[in-house]
């Protein structure tokens, strides 16, 4: 994590948009400069579906990105998840123009229109403790790793793109049951259910604003949901009411460590950890080994590096 250090914690949102964004192309020089002139690092992506991003920024700045995007007439009605960092999680600001705001892969799949039904957060513990209900977690296996919803499938997926033959290879369990999936934010969720729809699965829901509003918004005490969330920042995980977890990064996979892995003696700060201590050769070792030294040294005067 960044070791500079804050007066006031960091806002961070996580935001998207299905919507038919025709002047996307357009968009990314503009909202580069906004994010710029206010201070905002993250990932913003567009595509021709609309816009899907987690942006982080003093609070001002944060609440005067989201009221230009949703001044947009085509990002009218913004799905937006609020929380707090206390160092500034991300390193740089990326702007990026792509094929698909979430990338599935499958043509034709249209979530503003066929996404399967909403859940609210409070209602969510009584559709998934149904024993009538198949619960779908429709993240990839490293995220599901940290935590997930007590009793939901893992597809064992390692990337979203693997989604559909998941689908395809687990119909039987699928078809005539009541399908609920969900996941970090709520976008890959609505994209799901569309294609579980568009592929005759008819009977789907999901969690509206996915896990992290589910966790703001759900008492712990009353919460099914076991371990921590997955976030794309530096943070790692978060946990009930999204106060910051415990979990941190391997530096040479990228993969979530929680307590339990970075026992293991297999792990070795920035340079191997239980995941992929047999993935990497001696010189790539030799390589993050110097670049953890270059950390260290970083931190002791007091200077953040870009590889901590």
């Amino acid at each position: 994590m960044n070791s500079a250090a804050h007066e006031t914690p960091i806002k961070v949102a996580a935001l998207y948009r299905f919507a038919r964004l025709d002047g996307w192309r357009e968009l990314r020089e503009p909202l580069a400069a906004f994010c710029t002139a206010h201070g905002i690092k993250g990932t913003l992506l567009l595509a021709h579906e609309g816009i899907n991003g987690t942006v982080a920024g003093e609070a001002d700045a944060i609440d005067a990105l989201v009221a230009h995007l949703d001044a947009l007439p085509e990002l009218t009605g913004l799905d937006v998840k609020y929380s707090t960092a206390s160092h500034m999680p991300f390193h740089r600001l990326k702007v990026r123009l792509k094929a698909e705001i979430v990338t599935m892969g499958v043509e034709g799949i249209d979530p503003e229109r066929d996404a399967g039904t909403y859940v609210e957060p409070a209602d969510w513990n009584a559709l998934i403790a149904d024993p009538d209900t198949v619960v779908v977690d429709t993240r990839n296996l490293y995220e599901i790793g940290l935590g997930t919803f007590a009793g939901a499938i893992d597809p064992g997926t390692e990337s979203f793109r693997e989604f559909p033959a998941w689908v395809e290879a687990n119909r039987e369990r699928l078809e005539g049951r009541k399908i609920a999936m969900f996941c970090t934010g709520g976008i890959r969720c609505e994209k799901a259910t569309a294609y579980a729809k568009s592929v005759g699965i008819a009977d789907v829901y999901h969690l509206k604003g996915g896990i992290l509003r589910y966790l703001e918004e759900v008492p712990e005490g009353e919460s099914l949901w076991q371990g921590e969330c997955f976030v794309f920042d530096e943070r790692v995980g978060v946990t009930h009411g999204l106060g910051e977890g415990e979990a941190e990064l391997c530096r040479a996979c990228r993969r979530p460590l929680t307590i339990a892995d970075r026992q293991s003696p297999h792990h070795v700060e920035g340079v191997a950890c239980i995941h992929c201590h047999d993935e990497r050769s001696d010189r790539d070792r030799m390589r993050y080994a110097e670049r953890q030294r270059q950390v260290k040294q970083a931190r002791a005067k007091g200077r953040a590096h870009i590889g901590s």
